[in-house]
């Protein structure tokens, strides 16, 4: 791998934009300790250019939200004939719209909380009371908001009460054009990591999540302290192999590549329901993937140098 140098994405114009410089220092790091030559790019005017005139082996997008995940940044580089780590342009578009992919996912047969996507059109137009009165005639309280595209949770949170969630909507509303609301399915939250090596996708142990505050939001994702992780997550053993093939089952049916994190929950009776995917999940020191690495006993910096060197043979 010495012979080749990649560039890593991050930064971008997203609300996700201090989480994925973030990223990106993390997996350049990485990279960078098993041997491998390192480019930190950000993703603005000036990348066109830099790829014409100094063409990367390979790039390893570290881009949260909007042009690094719904396909736009997948696109240009493969415009620009550089191979890149991750799902390709039309799987980063069926995941990015999380009501595409919990359909897809539910036609397949896999759980998923019931949902209605609200535009803000609508939520306009059609007159604020009525139409949340009957969201919640639908899915009952409480409730899941969140954008309908996005990740880091921004703009999600858990309604409680008839009387929060106008607020909520406009809360949504400032990420997205449309939310997403989801009937709230209460249990053990996990991530579930998805690597690709010669032998296929394979799931890699799960991390519980349990945050202080009773919901996984921006705060308690990226600030130390206030979320508790058990990796491997505590559950049967029937339970976590379940989960597994949850994630990749989502991976496979959405046509992922590399690496993913599919994020669920598990109820009262040890049902898995599928939340939503990541194509470019958080590598952060606070972030899931790292962990999950970690308990699999996998080097952080050898796995992702593995990755970046199948990219470069797809290109070949």
């Amino acid at each position: 791998m010495s012979d080749h140098w990649v560039a890593v994405l991050a930064g971008g114009l997203s609300h996700e934009r201090d989480v994925s410089l973030r990223s990106g220092r993390r997996v350049s790091a990485a990279l960078r300790s098993v041997g491998i030559t390192v480019e930190e790019w950000d993703a603005d005017a000036s990348l066109l250019p830099r790829l014409r005139d100094s063409r990367p082996d390979a790039v390893v997008i570290a881009l949260h939200g909007g042009e690094g995940e719904n396909g736009s940044i997948q696109t240009v580089l493969d415009l620009m004939g550089v191979p890149y780590v991750g799902a390709g342009v039309d799987a980063c578009r069926r995941a990015w719209d999380k009501p595409s992919a919990k359909a897809e996912l539910r036609r397949a047969g896999l759980l998923t909380p019931d949902w209605v996507v609200l535009p803000h059109q609508a939520f306009r137009e059609l007159g604020a009371r009525p139409v949340l009165d009957s969201m919640v005639e639908r899915l009952g309280l409480p409730m899941m908001l969140k954008p309908d595209q996005g990740g880091s949770a921004l703009g999600a949170q858990v309604v409680r009460e008839a009387a929060e969630l106008p607020t909520a909507m406009v809360g949504c509303l400032a990420y997205s054009d449309s939310v997403l609301a989801e009937r709230y399915v209460a249990g053990v939250e996990v991530a579930v990591t998805v690597i690709e090596d010669q032998d296929g996708p394979r799931a890699l142990p799960a991390v519980e999540i349990t945050p202080a505050s009773g919901v996984y939001d921006y705060t308690a994702r990226y600030t130390a302290g206030l979320t508790t992780f058990h990796t491997p997550a505590r559950l049967a053993p029937p339970v976590a192999e379940a989960v597994a093939d949850l994630a990749v089952s989502a991976h496979r049916l959405l046509g992922l590549r590399d690496v993913s994190r599919t994020d669920a929950v598990v109820d009262a009776d040890g049902a898995v329901h599928f939340l939503e995917v990541n194509v470019s999940p958080g590598l952060t020191e606070t972030s899931l993937v790292p962990m999950a690495f970690e308990a699999a006993g996998l080097s952080f910096g050898e796995t992702y140098a593995e990755l970046v060197e199948r990219a470069i043979s797809r290109s070949l």
